[in-house]
């Protein structure tokens, strides 16, 4: 396989795995749910019934249940980038005389990660208990279209406070819940959503900081070689000046594990930048990711138009109420670095 083809691969792997993570983000049923129940259908009779078994075992362990697996896979990877970054690019970013400060920033950046990282596996995220629910029923009011008073909680039985919802994973209701994260085996609540914030934000640096560093690093590298004034034989036995592709095919045979460290890192800056700023807007309009998926489309049966006489259009949903619990971004932003804490009744 030339480079070419190999590099368009790649690409196009890149894009489809960003389209496809950015719209069945959030979803139950996705096509990966359908392709993966259709291929256990068509080989379950030509297969054992103790990898089956195995498969569906691993499956729930990872997605239905508390595992580390994937903080233990997040660790690898970083090490990985890492390990790769300080044995080869530093040492050439030293040559090319790039500053201490500079090639210090991943480091520190690192330790800022790991610092968030810990706060949200370990940190509570708004357990809603026996002993707290009475006052986190008033910490946040009932919209009555999304959250309504009265409704209990059929596994813990408690009644839930607004904005609260039951996380399967972890067999408990959280406070202002956003979500059920993987990478951290934890919920994002209303208390760690700061932390998972300023997370996703410094892996994110951390990520373009890098790259940045490992860009600037071949750049130097092809000046120097002076393949940019080189030429070659094509397959017509034609003199050829060394265009774009050339140079991009060079580094990649001269630094392999570094051309796709880069892409790596590249890809992971814009997946997660793109997701960091869904979050970032959630936060702005004081919404969580589980209120805006239900939201989606949604109309409230009180406000439910009406259908128009004679086949005409019917006046459009109603969706004033979809920000309800905004505030303005200022008091929206206090809300997630200093969330409110449940109500304590004054004893008489």
């Amino acid at each position: 396989m030339d480079f070419l083809t190999l590099f368009a691969v790649y690409v196009l792997t890149v894009l489809t795995c960003i389209i496809l993570i950015c719209k069945y983000s959030g979803q139950q049923q996705t096509p990966f749910n359908t392709l993966f129940n259709g291929v256990v259908k068509v080989f379950a009779p030509y297969t054992p019934k103790w990898l089956q078994k195995l498969s569906h075992w691993t499956l729930h362990t990872l997605f239905h249940q508390r595992s580390n697996m994937f903080i233990y896979l997040h660790t690898l990877l970083e090490g990985a980038v890492y390990t790769e970054f300080t044995y080869e690019v530093f040492g050439f970013c030293r040559e090319m005389d790039t500053t201490l400060t500079s090639l210090s920033v991943p480091y520190i950046l690192l330790a800022v990660k790991t610092f968030f990282f810990y706060r949200c596996i370990k940190g509570d995220p708004g357990t809603v208990t026996r002993s707290n629910v009475a006052g986190q029923l008033h910490v946040y009011p009932y919209d009555r279209r999304l959250f309504h008073p009265g409704v209990s909680c059929p596994t813990c039985q408690l009644l839930k406070p607004a904005r609260s919802k039951h996380c399967r994973v972890c067999n408990r209701c959280v406070l202002r819940f956003d979500h059920h994260c993987v990478w951290v085996n934890n919920c994002i609540g209303a208390q760690n959503t700061r932390y998972f914030l300023l997370y996703l934000s410094s892996v994110c640096a951390m990520a373009g900081s890098v790259a940045l560093l490992t860009g600037d690093m071949l750049l130097h590298a092809v000046l120097r070689s002076g393949i940019l004034r080189a030429t070659y034989i094509d397959e017509n036995g034609d003199r050829q000046l060394a265009g774009p592709l050339f140079v991009a095919q060079h580094l990649f045979l001269t630094f392999p594990r570094i051309v796709f460290m880069l892409g790596f890192l590249v890809f992971i800056f814009f997946l997660l930048a793109g997701y960091s700023l869904f979050h970032f807007y959630l936060a702005l309009v004081n919404q969580t990711s589980n209120e805006w998926y239900k939201s989606r489309g949604y109309v409230c049966q009180h406000c439910r138009p009406t259908p128009a006489p004679d086949g005409a259009c019917s006046p459009a949903p109603d969706h004033s109420r979809r920000y309800f619990y905004s505030r303005g971004i200022l008091p929206n932003l206090r809300e997630i670095f200093s969330p409110p804490r449940p109500v304590q009744k004054k004893d008489n």
